[in-house]
């Protein structure tokens, strides 16, 4: 968020089986978007216990959910579904600012992955405007993945065991290695299934922070929820921020919620089978 004087900044536009849920996001996804409850009451949390993990390396640990967090990366690409995004600023309890959009996540007629705005009232926002960098972050940073390919670039500390509700989770302190201002990276806390190892919380916020001379671009701390959407992956569907930015003219306390929803698989996967038995390709023919 970038500190702003103009009264309407223009909305970003793009064109571009049984499962395991968090009890907590069952009563999160029915809060509706003006609503966001104190972030204690949200949590759910048992005592975090520094205790070493049994059975399990924690080498392992990461290895086995950096893997389980690359498929399903390259499982969610396969995935339309709808983002609401709500920012707020707030003066005192009342909401003095807002910036609203909707997007539908879906696949072009040659199956590229596409963004379509289908709603952007006009944004109220005063204090602060969006910035290119924001955007981003709502795509990318808040639904957070950590898979093999990026667990180099990451100081990755194990803090011990905690329950999320009804899920045994183990909890990590994750930093960037390097600081790049082009290159948006997640800090925080991370909370992964013991049963699944995959992550199923984040707690943290992306940086850097910017500062340009007079310009700051300053970013808020910010909480994903994951459910089991598919009977086997954990897919990000709820976000919540309510943290003060502390820009040098003043601070600005801001509210974020995203919700995303409607999951669904893009096309399908077919096979031919004779006696039980796939086809080889020699023997297949095409569609008429």
């Amino acid at each position: 968020m970038a500190v702003s004087n103009i009264q309407f900044p223009a909305p970003f536009r793009f064109v571009p089986s049984g499962k395991r849920v968090h009890p907590l996001i069952l009563a999160l996804l029915a809060t509706p978007l003006i609503f966001l409850a104190p972030a204690h009451a949200q949590r759910g949390e048992g005592q975090l216990l520094n205790q070493v993990p049994a059975g399990i390396r924690v080498d392992e640990i990461i290895s086995k959910f950096a893997a389980r967090e690359k498929e399903f990366q390259a499982a969610r690409e396969h995935y339309t579904y709808h983002q609401s995004n709500l920012i707020q600023t707030l003066d005192g309890a009342s909401v003095d600012g807002e910036y609203r959009q909707d997007w539908d996540i879906n696949f072009d007629n040659r199956g590229k992955r596409t963004i379509t705005v289908t709603y952007a009232p006009a944004p109220t926002l005063t204090r602060v405007s969006m910035t290119s960098e924001d955007t981003n972050d709502l795509q990318n940073v808040m639904p957070f993945v950590l898979t093999t390919d990026e667990i180099p670039d990451y100081n990755i500390n194990y803090l011990g065991q905690q329950r999320e509700d009804e899920l045994q989770t183990y909890v990590l302190d994750i930093s960037p290695k390097q600081i790049d201002k082009h290159q948006r990276r997640f800090e925080g806390r991370i909370w992964v299934d013991a049963q699944d190892f995959q992550i199923v919380k984040t707690y943290g916020k992306s940086v850097p922070d910017l500062h340009s001379g007079s310009e700051e671009n300053l970013f808020p701390r910010f909480t994903t929820y994951r459910e089991q959407v598919d009977g086997v992956y954990w897919f990000p569907t709820y976000t919540t921020a309510d943290d003060a930015l502390h820009f040098k003219g003043g601070d600005v306390q801001m509210r974020v919620i995203i919700k995303y929803t409607d999951y669904k698989r893009f096309g399908s996967e077919t096979k031919i089978l004779y006696n039980g038995q796939e086809l080889p390709d020699s023997q297949k023919k095409p569609n008429p």
